[in-house]
């Protein structure tokens, strides 16, 4: 970070990471000069202009591409638990949204982002893609915006729940739930396990509750509608994965995930300073600015 901090200082500003900007006004942003951002803005006017947005990706790679599928429908059992812990978008130009991630919410109006499709086989990703780019509406593959979704030309899975992390120390701790959450799926696929899935319509639901209530989302579960509140069904999973993370030599960095919903995600944090400084969101920018480095 040092290097790059020197040159926005130089320049009178500073770095700070979050779903959204408290405060900034996106009409007042100059649109970034490069062709893929210009198409987008050609095709979805209005909502693609909107996007004064940040989140973070996760890539981890699988070794092989018939498990690809089974492994992204199957992690979106977990969505809501990601989106919950990286909240950090709970503002938008001055107001306060209500949500935990606003974020989640505005770039699913993109065309072509949103929830994946529920596929099982490489086959049926590669149908869909063909029948994308044969009726224009992908010219390329990363124009397939999805929160969750394969990327052939570099062999993986990449995890694009998160909002923009606030912090290193969340950063390692949500990269390492991430790899170890795909590395159980790509094992478990190994041992000859049918990865648990849910209906399409328990993960839309979970992807909202947690973009709305964050670390108070009470989710989904299962396909037989269990439900169970988010917290308390990571401390089960973090105790789940523990093997996983000592066999990838991440312990540290996963026990970290607990001291997020310990001790508040982002969104939380931002809203506490809020009230502490009578709504001043200056005061919020600060306090981001000043917990990147923690």
């Amino acid at each position: 970070l040092l290097p790059a901090r020197r040159i926005v200082r130089d320049r009178g500003m500073e770095l700070f990471c979050a779903g959204t900007h408290p405060f900034a006004k996106w009409s007042a942003q100059k649109l970034t000069d490069a062709p893929r951002y210009a198409e987008l803005i050609k095709r979805t006017q209005w909502w693609g202009r909107q996007m004064l947005i940040w989140g973070v990706h996760v890539h981890v790679g699988i070794s092989s591409a018939h498990k690809v599928m089974p492994i992204v429908t199957s992690l979106l059992n977990h969505y809501p638990h990601l989106l919950a812990l990286s909240s950090s978008s709970p503002y938008w130009e001055g107001e306060d949204t209500g949500y935990a991630s606003n974020r989640a919410m505005m770039f699913q109006q993109l065309p072509t982002a949103g929830l994946p499709f529920h596929f099982q086989t490489w086959a049926q990703w590669e149908g869909f893609v063909h029948d994308q780019k044969k009726t224009g509406i992908i010219d390329h593959m990363n124009e397939i915006r999805w929160d969750i979704r394969p990327s052939p030309h570099l062999g993986t899975v990449e995890v694009r729940i998160f909002d923009g992390v606030s912090n290193l120390r969340e950063l390692g701790a949500l990269t390492a739930l991430t790899h170890c959450l795909i590395v159980d799926l790509d094992r478990r696929l190994d041992a000859g396990e049918n990865l648990p899935t849910m209906p399409p319509w328990h993960v839309q639901e979970n992807k909202w509750r947690a973009a709305r209530y964050g670390l108070d989302a009470v989710i989904i579960l299962d396909a037989d509608s269990n439900e169970r509140l988010v917290t308390e069904d990571l401390d089960e999973l973090l105790n789940r994965l523990e093997p996983v993370a000592k066999s990838l030599h991440c312990n540290d960095e996963l026990a970290e995930v607990a001291e997020i919903y310990r001790t508040g995600a982002s969104y939380q944090r931002q809203r506490r300073v809020a009230e502490d400084s009578d709504g001043d969101l200056r005061a919020v920018v600060d306090a981001l600015v000043g917990e990147l480095d923690i």
